[in-house]
């Protein structure tokens, strides 16, 4: 598996890898999720030509991303997603990991909703702890506040962070998708 910025061309690729990452909450009851549009393409050319997304490829194909932004002097990840086809394969953790490298020595933090094995419980793997409301940083409030917006707020949701350094072990593997939404 390779990492890097992913070039405009493949930005499609990448609504796909997260379509595909998405169905898997409909077995859950989560059909709105799993219908969610992935982000448009002037989102994705915004990250990518900001130095802010990442791809990882298996046999020169991107089959996950990671999008990555500065809220509150933390590195927040807006989104990691990984084609259900490669699941369980380190590959969301590895995205995480170098979106920690290339943000430098800082915290990353991340919403995602709390119950969902493939959400919360495999960021908490991943070396994440939950904030409590009083923790959440003026920012994560405000993005908290947008997925309220959104509806997302119909499942239970948690906002996370991860100090500096704090990685998991190389056997963590998700057991879904890696989607945070």
């Amino acid at each position: 598996m390779i990492i890097h910025s992913p070039s405009p061309a493949e930005l499609p690729l990448l609504r796909a890898i997260e379509r595909a990452a998405g169905a898997p909450f409909r077995a859950l009851g989560m059909a709105a999720v799993a219908d969610d549009e992935p982000p448009t393409l002037a989102e994705l050319t915004a990250f990518q030509r900001a130095g802010r997304a990442l791809a990882a490829y298996v046999d020169g194909r991107p089959v996950g991303y990671l999008l990555r932004a500065p809220v509150d002097g933390c590195t927040h990840i807006e989104q990691v997603s990984v084609h259900p086809a490669h699941a369980r394969r380190g590959i969301g953790r590895a995205l995480i990991d170098r979106a920690e490298r290339d943000g430098g020595p800082v915290a990353l933090t991340l919403t995602t909703f709390a119950e969902v094995p493939w959400n919360a419980p495999y960021y908490a793997r991943l070396g994440f702890r939950p904030l409590t409301d009083a923790e959440l940083t003026p920012g994560l409030r405000a993005l908290r506040a947008r997925e309220a917006e959104l509806g997302l707020d119909r499942w239970p949701r948690v906002g996370m962070r991860r100090e500096p350094g704090r990685r998991a072990g190389a056997d963590d593997r998700a057991p879904g998708t890696g989607r945070t939404r």
